[in-house]
């Protein structure tokens, strides 16, 4: 039986997260990366100051998908959580995308955050649409025309949004 675990990226992962960051960016259709962003970038993306990053492994050894989360924004809103998604080209279609999604919703509630905001869902990726969707996110926006899609040409990006908390719970600032 093939076991799916999510535990906090290390420095021993990068290795593996630059392999799967390569293969999606190459792609040209669901990040707004150059094919050829350096290796440097792609650290620094995923472990710079207060990023937090998750890795899905298959059978405790081979990774399959990370996660990174951080505040939307500083100051007046941190209290908004913000993540990044891949899963590896072999593993998707398969739920590690859910797992990540519903484990990364899951810390950033323990954590504290109020609401999670995706600022940059292009819209021709529907696995992903489909997939906030069904993790309760909401399209709060649309933004005409803002990606370019390596073989569709100009696509719509959408800012999706969830509540993690009922405001009527939400402390005072």
């Amino acid at each position: 039986m093939k076991e799916i675990a999510i535990r906090p990226a290390s420095e021993a992962d990068f290795g593996a997260m630059w392999e799967i960051f390569q293969e999606l960016i190459a792609t040209g259709d669901t990040y707004y990366f150059a094919a050829d962003t350096s290796r440097e970038d792609c650290h620094a993306y995923w472990f710079g100051p207060g990023v937090q990053s998750y890795v899905a492994t298959l059978n405790g050894e081979r990774l399959v998908g990370m996660y990174r989360l951080i505040a939307n924004q500083r100051d007046r809103g941190a209290h908004v959580a913000n993540a990044s998604f891949m899963v590896s080209p072999a593993a998707q279609g398969v739920g590690v995308g859910k797992l990540l999604g519903g484990d990364c919703l899951d810390r950033a509630r323990a954590q504290g955050y109020l609401a999670m905001q995706f600022n940059y869902v292009v819209s021709s990726n529907v696995p992903a649409v489909l997939l906030w969707k069904r993790l309760g996110f909401t399209i709060v926006g649309t933004l005409p025309r803002a990606y370019y899609h390596a073989h569709l040409g100009y696509v719509d990006v959408y800012v999706m949004y969830q509540l993690l908390d009922d405001p009527s719970h939400w402390p005072d600032a």
